[in-house]
């Protein structure tokens, strides 16, 4: 334990004379500017927070391991899924659309981000509590997320403007049923499944493709909180998710993920019914069944929360041999903006800080930059060299490519031959839902529908949930307007 009568030091090393008084001109005049140690510490106070993610803000994390206890090395070669293999993985949960501040309970889809400190580099998995997203398209995602933000005049949350967006995007509407529904409140972290939500791709030993989506299933169960339940819990404890992951490892209690797979064969994908590479869409498990591969456990808690969780640096860009991208329109887009953001929030060396370190050597060309710490001392800092540094020289065809050749477009995605923005979504209200679920869904919407103020949008409201189920349109149409009537 450490002596608080030793003292402390400014954060040059230098020993500090007090933090508990500054410099005076006596007991009762002024301070002076050249009282280092508060100059220092009130400049740091100023400077203490990054900024805070634009999605994903709210959240928070553990360490744990990841034990690969079957053999699926016949899909890819990635030293990660090797049989036996373990890997120590730092987890971050999060809620999407609230402030740093927020109540981390209220109705949102929650990220599900693993970083795999692997032999062969860092692996991110940067995924949701949902299979499916909003977009299937980057160029919408900031003026998605503006949406579910805050007005430019009053700076509240609108629910006309979160609708007017949602029906002026229908493909929105397979992830907006998700977040509607049950599964919108998970009573915790602990109690919800997480996915990698785009198709990525594998590649095995032999040089063979697949495709390849990942489910993280809860050994906890699955459990969601009423609407008055979470609205309750808002109110009381708006860190509950937080806490209650925080003591349940703490007390020895640590939650598990079993880790299952869909595998698609290559050539499959191209004729397959629906889009595989499109996020509003998922994949059968009719016609790919889910295939185990290893258990992920989360038992050790950060001991700095800002340096371990807040500075976590998580990228869809971070893949190992073995695996890569897809066409997911989506995916592409986060390679590039996932990586810049953390460069922005965090710095240029943010992977230098201890908690996005990979465990291998990292030998780059890329140096200098703001809060540069590891370095390469005098070696030479170009590549080709003279000098016996060696550098990176593969030429012809990469084992992961699916690009072709064709002329540039803006386009939608060529439709497969059940792709369209509403069939999976009346699926999931209809055969997935059960009657108590389906009766919480339509009081949640419901509640939404009142809360909108242009008739406009509560008209496109109403069309946009026709097309989900007829009956349920005409159910809510009926409802939002008997209360409107009524008020």
């Amino acid at each position: 334990m450490t002596n608080p009568h030793t003292g402390s030091t400014t954060q040059a090393g230098i020993p500090a004379v007090s933090d508990r008084n500054s410099l005076s001109v006596g007991a009762n005049g002024p301070i002076v500017l050249h009282d280092h140690h508060l100059v220092e510490t009130l400049q740091h106070f100023n400077r203490m927070n990054v900024p805070e993610r634009r999605p994903h803000a709210k959240g928070a994390g553990a360490f744990g391991e990841f034990e690969v206890t079957e053999d699926v090395s016949a899909y890819t070669k990635a030293a990660v899924f090797q049989p036996g293999a373990k890997t120590r993985v730092l987890q971050r949960f999060s809620t999407v659309a609230g402030e740093l501040g927020s109540p981390d309970t209220w109705r949102d889809v929650r990220g599900f981000a693993i970083k795999f400190y692997t032999e062969e580099g860092n692996f991110d998995l940067v995924g949701n509590n949902t299979p499916v997203f909003f977009l299937r398209d980057p160029m919408k995602f900031p003026h998605f997320i503006r949406s579910q933000k805050r007005l430019p005049d009053s700076g509240l949350r609108d629910a006309t403007m979160q609708w007017d967006f949602w029906t002026q995007n229908p493909e929105s509407a397979h992830q907006v049923t998700y977040v509607m529904g049950d599964r919108g409140l998970p009573t915790s972290w602990r109690h919800m499944n997480g996915y990698g939500s785009h198709t990525y791709m594998w590649v095995n030993a032999q040089g063979e493709k697949f495709w390849v989506a990942y489910h993280f299933i809860s050994q906890q169960g699955v459990e969601n909180f009423t609407a008055d339940e979470a609205d309750k819990l808002a109110g009381l404890d708006a860190e509950h998710h937080r806490r209650d992951l925080f003591d349940n490892i703490a007390e020895g209690n640590f939650p598990k993920w079993d880790l299952y797979v869909q595998v698609v064969p290559y050539a499959e994908a191209k004729d397959y019914r629906f889009n595989i590479f499109d996020l509003t869409k998922t994949i059968s498990k009719k016609d790919y069944p889910r295939i185990k591969v290893g258990t992920l456990t989360l038992n050790e808690n950060p001991t700095n929360f800002f340096a371990q969780i807040e500075q976590a640096a998580f990228s869809p860009a971070n893949m190992v041999p073995g695996m890569g991208m897809s066409p997911d329109k989506m995916l592409l887009g986060r390679n590039f903006a996932y990586a810049d953001a953390q460069r922005y929030r965090i710095g240029t060396n943010f992977q230098q800080l201890p908690v996005n370190k990979p465990i291998n050597e990292v030998k780059s060309y890329n140096f200098e930059g703001n809060m540069t710490y590891d370095h390469r001392g005098a070696a030479p800092v170009y590549a080709p060299n003279s000098f016996g540094e060696s550098w990176s020289d593969e030429t012809g065809a990469i084992e992961t490519s699916w690009e072709t050749d064709g002329d540039l477009v803006r386009s939608a995605y060529t439709l497969h031959a059940e792709d369209d923005d509403f069939g999976q979504a009346g699926t999931l209200y209809r055969e997935v839902f059960t009657d108590e679920g389906r009766a919480r869904f339509i009081d949640t919407l419901t509640g939404q529908g009142e809360a909108i103020e242009n008739d406009v949008v509560l008209e496109n409201f109403f069309q946009y949930w026709t097309a989900v189920d007829v009956d349920l349109g005409a159910a809510l149409r009926e409802r939002v307007n008997a209360e409107a009537d009524a008020a």
